[in-house]
């Protein structure tokens, strides 16, 4: 069953206790945050797995129209093309149904392949970076990077329109605009944060020792904060699973830079950086994304699936209507809830660990979080509940992952 796969799967990963379970069904108790991210990753990997198929087929359907023309040759790519589609009929087909079953018992989070910036613009719906470079002074500063005449960001946004403005633009805006396009922006006085990283695992490392592999540990950095959790170096691995989560307070905008970095231990010398990542969290706190604390698929007060930010649904999804100028939200009989004129259904119970019912909005509230793009004019899509993967750069090696 798929949670016996988990618990393999963990034994080997060094994530769980390392306790075998065997049984059919997965136990509430026995789930952890472990078996949500290996279900989610199954997912993640048949959904490449079938977006590569589709591709294929489109290349072959465009094959066969260009090859239309001579009807010999298109005979030929027929006899070609049959063994392809049953090997990917069989793909699909055979282990979908079983697995799906047990599937959807466990709860997942979305796995993304890439940084989380590349999926929502950067968070640049508002703020764009601009560096501000240091003038050269001689001609030895001529070879010099722009990475090495940075001496400040600014961030902000400009805006250029024709008065008076068109009436399409105060719709648009949802407030009078002629006092200017941006209403309802964040004081710039600074403000302290608590930030807090998990760090899952490092895939293909590259290999710093001369055994061709690593003895990868984590560092840390932002402001003022540096952290190196060098006595916990995993020993001769290039696929080693972290498992670490470390909080780390901050003032933004003086510390909004977080660099998390992997290097390798060494003995006898200095530890030599394998690659880091650099992420602005100052971009991400102020995105309408919201990219503070991904918004989880269900909402529920106990178990491996217990809510993870500070405000419940309900609190967010009435902030977010009270800054968009939204109507809403109105809770009605029957699980139903409008924001604005859209109407969103979802159940109104809830059970804690001993099993009493008790009524609830926040399901409902978190129906609409999940689908906040679709309300109009304020709407954008929100940060689900997730893990980004990050290429690992290393200045001395620049533009080659690690």
């Amino acid at each position: 069953s798929e949670e016996e796969k988990e618990k393999k799967k963990k034994k080997k990963k060094g994530g769980g206790g390392g306790e075998e379970v065997e049984e059919e069904e997965p136990d509430e108790s026995m789930l952890d945050w472990w078996s949500k991210y290996f279900a989610s990753i199954e997912t993640m990997k048949e959904q490449l797995r079938q977006q590569e198929a589709a591709a294929a087929e489109a290349e072959e359907k465009e094959e066969m129209e260009i090859a239309e023309g001579s009807k010999g040759q298109a005979k030929n790519k027929e006899k070609s093309k049959a063994p392809k589609d049953d090997k990917k009929k069989k793909q699909q087909s055979a282990p979908e149904l079983p697995e799906k079953k047990n599937k959807q018992k466990i709860d997942e989070l979305k796995v993304f392949n890439k940084e989380l910036e590349t999926e929502f613009d950067n968070f640049e719906d508002w703020l764009h970076t601009f560096n501000l470079l240091r003038g050269k002074i001689g001609d030895n500063d001529d070879n010099a990077t722009e990475e090495e005449r940075i001496v400040g960001r600014f961030k902000g946004s400009m805006c250029v329109y024709k008065v008076p403005l068109p009436d399409d633009i105060t719709k648009e805006a949802g407030y009078d605009p002629n006092f200017g396009m941006f209403q309802g922006i964040p004081s710039n006085d600074p403000i302290n944060v608590l930030v807090r990283v998990y760090i899952v695992r490092a895939t293909d490392l590259h290999p710093a020792d001369i055994n061709g592999k690593a003895d990868p540990y984590i560092a840390i950095k932002l402001g003022k904060t540096d952290i190196k959790d060098k006595e916990n170096y995993i020993s001769k691995q290039l696929n080693p699973v972290f498992g670490k989560s470390f909080d780390i307070e901050a003032t933004f905008p003086m510390e909004s830079m977080l660099t998390v970095a992997v290097y390798d231990w060494d003995l006898v010398g200095t530890d030599d950086l394998i690659g880091e990542t650099k992420i602005d969290l100052e971009n991400r706190y102020y995105s309408k994304h919201r990219a503070t604390c991904g918004v989880s698929q269900t909402y529920s007060i106990h178990g491996y699936n217990t809510w993870r930010d500070p405000m419940k649904p309900s609190q967010i999804l009435s902030k977010l209507c009270k800054e968009g100028k939204v109507d809403g939200p109105h809770f009605g009989p029957g699980g139903r809830v409008k924001v604005a004129n859209r109407v969103f259904t979802g159940p109104t119970e809830i059970e804690d660990e001993n099993g009493q019912k008790k009524q609830t909005d926040e399901h409902l509230a978190l129906a609409v979080l999940r689908h906040w793009e679709d309300i109009p004019r304020a709407g954008c899509k929100l940060v689900p509940e997730h893990v980004e993967t990050r290429p690992l750069l290393n200045p001395d090696k620049p533009g080659i992952e690690q």
